[in-house]
Formats: C-alpha cells, structure tokens, sequence
C-alpha cells in the first residue's frame, strides 16, 4: 500500500496518495508502534503529501512529531535524523517561518559536511535550500553567490539535465529577478523550461513554477502580453493538477487579477 501510494505521488494524484499513507499509518501504529522504523517513514511520506497539496501546518505539525521521534531512535547525525530535520524547516519556509527554517538548515548543512563531504548530492540540495533561506531573509546577493557554487557543482556531478540541477538553475534565476537582473533570470528560465518540459512534461510542478516564474520576467521587461498568456496556461495547468484552492492556483489568479 505505501509503494502504491508512492506510485499515485510520482503520477501527481496526491490527493490519492494522501488518503492511502493515512490508511497505512494507523495500521502501522496499531500493528508496529508509533517509534517503528516503517512507521516514522510513512509519516514523512504523509507530510510530504500534506506539504505538495498545500497543507503547511499539518505538514509542520507531523514532521515535528518525526523529528522527535527519529532523535530518541535514531540519534541526531543519523541521515534519517537529517533528512526530517531537512523536511521540518522547509515547512517552515512555507509557513514564512523563515528564520526557523534557517536555523534548521545550518544545522543539517553542518552535519552534512562534516558526515557526508562537501560535493555529496545531499550536503548540495541543503547548501541549495540555504540559498532559498537568504532569499527569503532578503540576502538575496548571498543566495546568488550560493546558487552559482551550488550549480556548478551539480553540473559537473550529476550533469545538466538532472532535476536537481534544473531546480538549482530556477534559484539562481529567481537570485537575478530578486537583485533586478530580469534579462538575465529570463534567459535561464527558457533554458530551464525546455529541458522540464522534454523531461518532466508540461504539468509537472516544477514545469509550472518555471512557466509562472518565466512569465514574471516577461512583466519585469514589460512584456505584458507574454506575460499574460503564459500566466493563463499556468493557471489552467495548475487547476487540473493541483485544484482551485491549492495556494499556487490561488496565487497565479490573483496576478492575473491584477494585470
């Protein structure tokens, strides 16, 4: 049942997924205990899905649960340890708890490097996820700075085309609109976009976000008819896959509320 749930998530029905791994913990914590391996693991798998549809505080609320689980069990340098702690502050970041999340993510850095080395694909999403904190703090020079190392590094390990590099080509775009260089963040996001969409498809999340992101630099540059037609596809995407009241639907009708 989790592996299926697994299966409705990649297929993006995470309202199915949602609904099984809530079957699966209570039979979990009936059957095996609330501080079993299987059952700590699904209740991450089960924040996740609350995180993707939107639902930020239970998403908190269980992973805070998790966190204090896997310590007592686990201990804190353990990678399963890291990757709730990882989980937590990026609640927190949807929450706009935003130095909550910072301190979270410096912490997992830290043990990251000291456990794991410096270029390990791990010890890089949390140097990327320390980029998006200075950018939510407004440091935004520094998550620039960050992003370039982070993407170098990404490209040379797991090459161009590979989600976590494609993600971290977002970030640094989303740095240059921060800082106001839009022909620069445009320009990354049509490259970033046509490699989503040849290998993620057009109404994966992240090619969405890429698509809302790319449209906000066609306004930055005045290029409002681009900038509208592309945030009506969005929103139409957004609709089917995630549904109206999702908080990224919400957000793309408002700016199409305003233009």
């Amino acid at each position: 049942m989790g592996n299926l749930a697994i299966s409705y998530s990649n297929l993006g029905e995470h309202q199915k997924a949602k609904e099984l791994r809530v079957l699966v913990l209570e039979k979990q914590t009936q059957l095996l205990g609330e501080n079993h391996p299987d059952t700590l693991r699904t209740m991450g798998n089960l924040a996740n899905s609350y995180l993707t549809l939107g639902e930020y505080q239970k998403a908190k609320e269980l992973e805070v649960i998790v966190l204090e689980k896997r310590m007592q069990v686990l201990g804190e340098n353990h990678p399963d340890t890291l990757l709730a702690m990882g989980n937590l502050a990026n609640s927190y970041s949807h929450l706009g708890e935003h130095q909550e999340a910072k301190k979270l993510i410096d912490i997992v850095l830290e043990k990251r490097k000291q456990i794991l080395g410096e270029n390990h694909p791990h010890t890089l999403l949390t140097m990327g996820n320390l980029a998006s904190s200075y950018s939510n703090l407004g440091e935004h020079q520094k998550a620039k700075e960050l992003n370039v190392m982070v993407l170098e590094k990404r490209t040379q390990i797991l090459g161009e085309n590979h989600p976590h590099t494609l993600r971290t080509m977002v970030s640094l775009a989303n740095s240059y609109s921060n800082l106001g260089e839009h022909q620069e963040a445009k320009e990354l996001q049509g490259i970033v976009l046509a490699k989503q969409k040849q290998l993620l498809g057009e109404n994966h999340p992240d090619t969405l976000l890429t698509m809302g992101n790319l449209a906000n630099s066609y306004s930055n540059l005045g290029e409002h008819r681009k900038a509208k037609e592309l945030r009506v596809l969005v929103l139409e995407k957004r609709k089917q896959v995630l549904g109206d009241n999702h908080p990224d639907t919400l957000k793309i009708k408002k700016l199409l509320g305003s233009m």
